[in-house]
């Protein structure tokens, strides 16, 4: 086998970096995910520093990181409670598709985009980056909160929504009827709901299955059967991230136990290329241009997130500063964003530049506001 120097040595050099940004910010109580995503700026085309070499293993990894995040997420609850709470947050849903996506779709119109651009815009706004908010919250200790049920039925739903909407809006967007793509999203739905039903009724047997006292058999079991459920979810236009989470939600005890600290230095390593892989997505050439437009439309959607965590923590019985917690936690947007920009492609001049400039500002936005808006908490706290 053949060794490719280049890689080994800008991932390496790639990783250094990232652990000494870490430490520094670490050493503020803050969390490292806007130094990783500025990083990424800069090692990506048009950027100070170029990583040629790596950049294929970053596109890789990244996605790997955002399953690898929502699979220990859900290793944190158990599947009955989450379904309930599902249930409880409907109200919590509709708000946010309001309050949201118009801000998007509003801009789109304003800006003269046709049908498809107002509703690639409208979606970009609306849905939150479960990668992201999922490392926030560990990162700021707040998985024991009052607030973070909230805010996780709020991402989880906005991932079912986003089940209908991309295999729709995939359809449009490369010119196909109204028909085909109501067609795709009912297949696209029927099979995700069938797939969450599963998992509720039968996922307890996954655990039996994954649990092995060796730490690599439980590491490969459990990683593999993840990849697999996450791989399926995607194939039918839902997603892979809400694919990992179910699997993390059917593990217990202490199945779920072993399984974080087995995943824990695999998914802090994947995570890391997540973030560095938004950053590295981005032409800074494209980005600047953009800029006053995107800040003013992350001002605005900024804004109806914190409003939407603050309604949907309220239904929780949460303390002010837990809504307001919550609110902050939810204004980062990135991966699904960045897949509506992908489905667009260059068939809308300027739009995926704005999308992008817009994506990268509230992800860079969204986790300085949540710290400072209750700061690093034990994980114990629940006000």
């Amino acid at each position: 086998m053949e060794v490719s120097v280049p890689l080994l040595l800008q991932l390496g050099a790639v990783l250094t970096a990232l652990a000494l940004l870490g430490a520094v910010t670490r050493r503020f109580a803050l969390s490292p995910i806007p130094v990783y995503l500025l990083a990424g700026l800069g090692l990506g085309t048009g950027g100070v520093a170029p990583v040629s070499a790596a950049r294929e293993f970053i596109a890789t990894g990244a996605p790997i990181g955002v399953v690898l995040l929502l699979l220990t997420l859900g290793l944190e609850f158990s599947a009955p409670e989450f379904a309930s709470s599902l249930r409880y947050h409907l109200p919590s849903a509709a708000v946010d598709i309001v309050l949201n996506a118009t801000p998007g779709a509003v801009a789109g119109w304003l800006l003269g985009l046709n049908g498809i651009g107002i509703l690639a815009l409208a979606g970009v706004t609306y849905v939150s980056s479960s990668g992201l908010i999922a490392r926030l919250l560990e990162d700021l200790r707040r998985l024991g909160n009052r607030e973070t049920p909230a805010v996780l039925a709020v991402l989880v739903l906005e991932d079912f929504a986003m089940a209908a909407y991309l295999p729709f809006f995939a359809v449009l967007a490369s010119g196909g009827g109204w028909l085909l793509a109501l067609g795709e999203m009912v297949v696209a739905v029927v099979a995700f709901w069938v797939a969450f039903a599963a998992s509720y009724r039968w996922g307890h047997h996954v655990g039996r299955l994954v649990g092995h006292p060796d730490s690599e058999q439980l590491l490969l079991r459990v990683l593999g059967i993840t990849l697999i459920v996450a791989a399926l979810a995607e194939h039918v236009h839902a997603s892979a991230a809400v694919g990992a989470f179910l699997v993390g939600l059917t593990l217990t005890g202490e199945t779920a136990d072993r399984s974080r600290k087995v995943l824990g230095p695999l998914r802090d390593l994947f995570a890391a290329i997540f973030f560095l892989g938004i950053g590295v997505s981005v032409d800074p050439q494209h980005l600047v241009p953009m800029l006053p437009v995107a800040i003013a439309l992350a001002a605005v959607t900024g804004a109806t997130k914190v409003a939407t965590g603050v309604f949907a923590a309220r239904r929780e019985g949460v303390a002010r500063r837990g809504q307001l917690r919550a609110g902050t936690t939810l204004i980062a947007r990135a991966e699904f964003s960045l897949i509506i920009i992908g489905l667009v492609g260059s068939s809308i001049p300027g739009l995926g530049a704005l999308a992008m400039a817009y994506v990268f500002v509230v992800a860079i936005a969204g986790p300085v506001l949540a710290r400072f808006t209750g700061g690093p908490l034990p994980a114990s706290a629940n006000v």
